[in-house]
């Protein structure tokens, strides 16, 4: 089964090592076939990867509440995919900045999982997700331009304290995007 394979993966075991967090790989899979819904996100941070869980943390907090649902429903993997572009923690850099996935994880992995699912409804979270699924890195370009992929696909920011301040720049996200994003989760869900 993939989710073993993925869960037994070291391939990145002498980059995590050479990383300021000098972890081991730790694969966080959170996923069924038959679910409606994929979260198309970046990559676990410490707190997933301590958790084994994802989006334990005040950024999966607040992609609940976009997307307006409980902490049941939203962990439910016969409902609910999540699917990072990379499974572990890439670790952080000297200065304490996230690392980005490493390349080599979607390379390996995306394509058979991604055949095994097939959402009515996908969420893209981040640049990374973005560029893999739509071939957008723009974040701002890709979100914005929303409408030309809903409701099939979602393209969303990083729910991460970090983009507070895009939020407050583009408050037409959580006025018209939001809504929408609910509405047709409701729906699905």
């Amino acid at each position: 089964m993939i989710k073993d394979e993925i869960s037994a993966c070291r391939l990145c075991e002498g980059r995590f090592r050479a990383t300021a967090t000098a972890h081991a790989p730790r694969p966080v899979t959170w996923f069924r076939p038959g679910a409606r819904v994929l979260v198309a996100s970046q990559a676990p941070g410490l707190r997933v990867h301590e958790s084994g869980r994802p989006f334990t943390d005040a950024s999966g907090k607040r992609l609940r509440e976009w997307m307006g649902v409980d902490e049941a429903t939203f962990y439910d993997c016969s409902r609910i995919a999540i699917v990072p572009m990379a499974f572990c923690f890439p670790g952080y850099d000297a200065k304490g900045s996230d690392l980005p996935p490493p390349p080599i994880c979607a390379a390996t992995w995306r394509a058979r999982v991604m055949a095994d699912l097939k959402p009515d409804v996908t969420l893209l979270i981040g640049g990374h997700a973005m560029r893999w699924h739509l071939g957008m890195s723009n974040v701002t370009q890709a979100v914005t331009a929303w409408r030309d992929h809903a409701p099939a696909v979602f393209p969303l920011p990083h729910p991460s304290w970090r983009n507070t301040a895009w939020l407050k720049r583009n408050p037409w996200f959580e006025a018209e995007l939001v809504p929408e994003l609910r509405r047709t989760l409701a729906g699905v869900l």
